[in-house]
């Protein structure tokens, strides 16, 4: 009873804050650390325990199936170099100069190379949330994702090969080499095999629920097998996301669409949201079974400090030398400024990935002995995601401020030409399609979608004003406000006659989504 009591308080906790932190322009990441910080301390709080090797499997491939709804392989194809840049050479660079440091610091080299895979992936939560709120250019925002998903593989590729050499007690550079290409390899062949199974399933179903069902189920199934074949499950999910991204969508039926979407942004947000909650517990049992020494607080000062510096001197001379390769061709991207650069090397914020390996350690090596130093990995690592969530999460909207580094995009207006559009070019080919089709028929579509454009015009025209003239304004909150008043009188009528018996509960529902997904559609 107490743990579920407990698992009650931290779901309000997670749900008081999540639009706390948004009124006060925080990154949610940050106070919910905060909050499992505190939440420990409370007298009669029980310990909350999982067990290590359901850790990855659990968190990892819904957060990443999840990442990849969010952009295009388009994207990461065009920015395919800063990507690799940073979620290859970064996180490699980052790992084995941590390993170094922690070396020098008296870590064996096992040890201190789990620490560095452990620490080496920065987490696109927080450092997005607050790019998009103020409109960094949608290309940095794209890079910072990238990055974000594409160096957890990199991490993990790292941070498996480390932990079994510790574990089996050694590893040759053949075996390094085999094992590398090995999780590339099956990684991308397992989720792009996934991709494809999954679209045909969803091809013949038809159903929102059973869709949604698949994509829910898939990402599961093809972590645990590339991960039984030695692969990469991190891999095989972004390929399987990326492919189901890019090919997927015209299986789909709009319900299943509509169903999946809202399904995986909440998915998203609620694990996320305890894996941070979570950060906070794991520290202090971490504390508890190892008190704090001049060592430990020293190891973890230098990881934090060597993973800020080793990104600044990583970061700056990759853009020089772009900036170089941009001359001599000038087809290339343009490379980012020097606000951009700044802006990106202080978005280095560890979160999940770090918190779920460093819990996900074994316990214990070939032999049956404890695995080195596992408090220490432990603490170092969920003490540099403390650090950097709490210390650059708060400071990167002030300092995107102070250097003046914005877009112009304006997300809304994009999406009412993008809508306008498609509607016009529908309504085109109803009138030009000489299929033999009933006239009374073509007339009734061609009738709906004239309808259709005909709303939008106006709502355009009444929220913002009409575009050849300046003197009439719009009223945006007036649109709004009469627009809720309609969805709501719809909403009563509908509740009305389902609450009296007139109609059956699943004609009611199927009307009140119409509704629902009208007033989302409508809103702006």
């Amino acid at each position: 009873m107490a743990t579920v009591v407990l698992v009650a308080v931290m779901l309000a906790g997670i749900v008081a804050l999540t639009p706390l932190a948004d009124r006060w322009r925080v990154p949610y990441p940050v106070l919910l650390t905060m909050f499992g910080l505190l939440l420990p301390l409370v007298p009669g709080v029980p310990a909350l325990r999982i067990e290590p090797e359901m850790i990855l499997p659990l968190v990892l491939p819904p957060l990443l199936f999840a990442a990849t709804q969010k952009a295009t392989a388009r994207d990461f194809r065009e920015n395919a170099r800063p990507i690799l840049v940073l979620a290859v050479g970064l996180t490699t660079v980052t790992a084995a100069v941590v390993a170094v440091v922690a070396h020098a610091m008296g870590l064996a080299w096992g040890p201190a190379f789990v620490l560095g895979a452990v620490v080496s992936p920065p987490d696109p939560v927080a450092a997005t949330a607050v790019a998009r709120r103020l409109r960094l250019p949608g290309r940095l925002v794209t890079v910072l994702e990238g990055e974000g998903m594409f160096n957890d593989a990199t991490a993990l590729v790292l941070y498996k090969v480390a932990v079994g050499a510790v574990v089996a007690g050694g590893l040759s550079a053949a075996s390094l080499g085999v094992s590398l290409v090995l999780a590339v390899v099956v990684g991308v062949g397992v989720g792009l095999a996934g991709g494809m199974l999954a679209q045909t399933a969803i091809a013949r179903l038809h159903l929102a629920a059973p869709e949604t069902t698949i994509t829910l189920a898939v990402p599961f199934g093809v972590y645990l097998l590339a991960d039984q074949l030695q692969g990469s499950g991190v891999l095989a999910v972004l390929v399987m996301g990326l492919y189901m991204r890019s090919f997927s969508h015209s299986a789909l039926t709009s319900g299943g669409w509509l169903l999946g979407r809202a399904v995986w942004r909440y998915a998203d947000y609620f694990i996320t949201s305890l894996v941070f909650v979570f950060i906070g517990f794991e520290l202090t049992a971490v504390l508890e079974n190892a008190p704090l020494d001049a060592r430990t607080l020293g190891l973890a000062g230098a990881v934090v400090g060597t993973l800020i510096v080793v990104r600044f001197a990583w970061l700056f001379p990759q853009v020089a030398t772009s900036r170089v390769r941009h001359r001599r061709h000038p087809r290339e991207a343009t490379p980012v400024g020097a606000r951009e650069t700044a802006v990106t090397a202080w978005a280095g914020m560890r979160g999940v990935v770090t918190v779920a390996t460093a819990l996900a350690l074994p316990a214990a090596v070939a032999g049956g002995a404890s695995f080195p130093e596992r408090h220490l990995i432990v603490f170092v690592g969920l003490s540099a995601v403390l650090v950097t969530l709490v210390a650059q999460g708060l400071t990167l909207a002030p300092l995107v401020r102070r250097l003046g580094v914005g877009s112009d995009v304006d997300v809304a207006r994009e999406a009412r030409r993008l809508r306008r559009r498609a509607t016009a070019e529908a309504l085109e080919m109803l009138r030009s399609d000489t299929d033999d089709v009933p006239d009374r028929v073509r007339e009734a579509v061609v009738m709906q979608y004239r309808g259709y454009l005909a709303a939008q015009d106006a709502l355009v025209t009444a929220r913002h004003g009409a575009d050849d003239d300046d003197q009439d304004a719009g009223d945006e909150q007036a649109v709004d406000d009469l627009l809720r008043r309609a969805a709501e009188v719809e909403r009563e009528v509908v509740i009305a006659a389902r609450r009296r018996g007139e109609v059956s509960p699943e004609a009611a529902d199927e009307v009140l989504d119409d509704v629902e997904s009208r007033a989302v559609r409508d809103s702006g």
